[in-house]
């Protein structure tokens, strides 16, 4: 296993160990959770911005991408866009 060497802001580190505390986990493993999570998210994100690109250049096999996605699995990446 890789290590990292992070430096965070007073306000950040703050935040990362009042989350930590009240999930009654460790700080470092809970850092790791949350950075898997932010990077699959935007993953997700990506993806979905390809779909859009490919399906707006009327490319042929995104109209089979975006109807081979369930309604739930599209709803899904509705969910993951952020509201700012």
């Amino acid at each position: 296993m890789e290590r990292l060497n992070l430096t965070l802001d007073a306000d950040t580190l703050r935040a990362l160990d009042r989350y930590a505390r009240a999930r009654h986990r460790p700080r470092a493993a809970l850092a790791r959770e949350l950075l898997r999570e932010a990077l699959a998210r935007q993953e997700r994100l990506e993806r979905r911005a390809k779909i859009a690109r490919d399906y707006a250049e009327g490319r042929g096999d995104a109209r089979e991408l975006l109807a081979e996605l369930s309604p739930a699995q599209l709803e899904l990446l509705d969910g993951d866009e952020d509201p700012a």
